[in-house]
């Protein structure tokens, strides 16, 4: 049986920072992630999106954190097709994704940045988030063979967020794509019914790791402010729900990350303990 690890999508937002979830004098930014680091084992790190990682903070987020402690990093918004602003980009590179000098160099950063995480066992993950338009298709199949290329060695997880991935007919060929490149597919818990909803499949394409990433059921999914998209307190039974599929992964992949993305307030850290609690009592993890 492999190990759940439940922690959040991210120690630093301000919402939660705000939310009185640190304690007075555990603040700064050392403190935070110490105590964050005392009470969860892993945490994902959502600011690498915006800019590329930098090795020293690396470096003492690896000095901050016990033995065993896990980070998830998400992949540098170029790297998944997103739009990046050129303030975000090194200095002298522009932001144009079709430029293979360009990209060379922005992966070589990268992997410079989360290098620490690495050397010490503390990558837990890196997460290609895949943007909305990218279905399907030759095209994308070219960029996630790219990706495999440019990540050797790495663990890495891949979300989609074009339901297409998983629409019956579709699935097993996406299960199988995966897996031929070592790429642990992401679960996600998300409001159904609309459009762009991806249903809460929990495929396991890569035996050492499976990642399932809770973003709340809130209606204003895919509008609205980034508070209205991930505002939502998920109540008991909704967690309970998931302890089954948990289970499953964990009896199919050697660790599986549990991360809740509603960040808004203390909302997130508040869903982490209490599935952490209901994996305890009911002895999920065997």
């Amino acid at each position: 049986m492999g190990d759940i690890l439940v922690g959040t999508c991210s120690w630093t937002d301000p919402a939660l920072v705000r939310s009185g979830w640190y304690p007075a004098g555990q603040r700064d930014a050392e403190g935070r992630l110490r105590y964050y680091a005392g009470r969860f084992p892993v945490v994902e790190a959502d600011a690498s999106y915006y800019a590329l990682p930098q090795e020293r903070v690396s470096r003492m987020w690896v000095e901050r954190t016990p033995d065993g402690f896990a980070f998830g990093v998400k992949a540098f918004s170029l790297l998944t097709g997103h739009p990046t602003r050129e303030s975000m980009m090194p200095e002298g590179l522009p932001a144009d994704a079709r430029d293979g000098g360009v990209l060379d160099e922005v992966w070589s950063r990268f992997a410079e940045g989360v290098g620490p995480l690495r050397r010490a066992g503390r990558l837990g993950s890196v997460l290609f988030q895949f943007p909305p338009w990218l279905g399907p298709g030759a095209r994308a199949e070219r960029i996630l063979a790219q990706t495999a290329r440019r990540t050797t060695g790495w663990p890495v997880a891949v979300e989609f967020r074009h339901p297409d991935w998983w629409r019956e007919g579709q699935a097993e060929l996406t299960c199988a794509l995966l897996t031929d490149h070592g790429m642990a597919a992401v679960a996600v818990d998300m409001v159904q019914g609309l459009p762009s909803s991806l249903p809460p499949a929990t495929p396991v394409t890569n035996s050492r790791l499976a990642v399932v990433r809770f973003h709340g059921r809130s209606a204003s999914w895919g509008r609205g402010s980034k508070e209205g998209r991930f505002r939502y307190a998920y109540s008991e039974g909704e967690l309970a729900e998931w302890l089954p599929r948990l289970h499953e992964l964990a009896g199919e992949a050697k660790r599986v990350h549990v991360l809740f993305n509603n960040c808004c307030g203390g909302a997130s850290v508040r869903a982490a303990e209490q599935m952490d609690r209901l994996l305890r009592v009911g002895d999920w993890r065997g």
